[in-house]
């Protein structure tokens, strides 16, 4: 067994006993809507209360989703943690267009090369990111987050799952008090 000289932080935020996992294709607009929420969720139920998790959930129709996946996970190895990745979600959030297709398959991304993805999120969010993407082993964090969507039958994103259950009456459509409520109880 070889040793590695990195660690992808998990992407968890709170410490209380309720656990809401979200799984996030990043580029996706319901996934950024989700996301934009999660701030909003924890001190609204309160951190010692729940504890929100993101499970990042690559979905190949999203073109970038495997370049931006990589580029969260690679930037929870980074000083900051969770945190710069917390950076890199909300860039791609704020400028999301600019890292998806015209319905999947056309655009302007269509010339558009890994290298530049990675700069222009670079530019976005104020991570350097390319040496940490480069990780040989990266992608062992990569898989775990898509083995762990596959053993819940996560196939859409969001995808919202609570104390281990996923949730289909949650969307991010949602008022943070409905999740509020939901998580809770009450």
């Amino acid at each position: 067994m070889t040793e590695t000289s990195w660690h992808a932080d998990p992407l968890r935020w709170g410490n209380g006993p309720r656990i809401f996992e979200v799984f996030l294709e990043p580029t996706d607009p319901y996934s950024a809507k989700a996301f934009n929420k999660l701030d909003a969720l924890l001190e609204q139920a309160g951190e010692e209360k729940i504890t929100v998790k993101i499970r990042l959930h690559s979905q190949p129709w999203h073109m970038y989703s495997g370049v931006i996946v990589r580029c969260v996970i690679a930037a929870s190895t980074l000083e900051g943690g969770k945190e710069t990745a917390k950076k890199v979600l909300a860039a791609v959030a704020a400028h999301r267009e600019e890292f998806e297709f015209d319905h999947h398959a056309g655009g302007a991304n269509m010339d558009a090369t890994p290298n530049q993805i990675i700069e222009r999120l670079e530019g976005y969010s104020g991570v350097k990111l390319k040496d940490a993407f480069a990780i040989a082993d990266l992608d062992r964090e990569i898989k775990w987050h898509c083995r762990y969507a596959r053993q819940n039958g996560i196939h859409v994103s969001p995808t919202f799952m609570i104390d281990g259950l996923v949730q289909a009456d949650v969307s991010s459509g949602d008022e943070v008090a409905t999740w509020v409520k939901k998580v809770l109880g009450h």
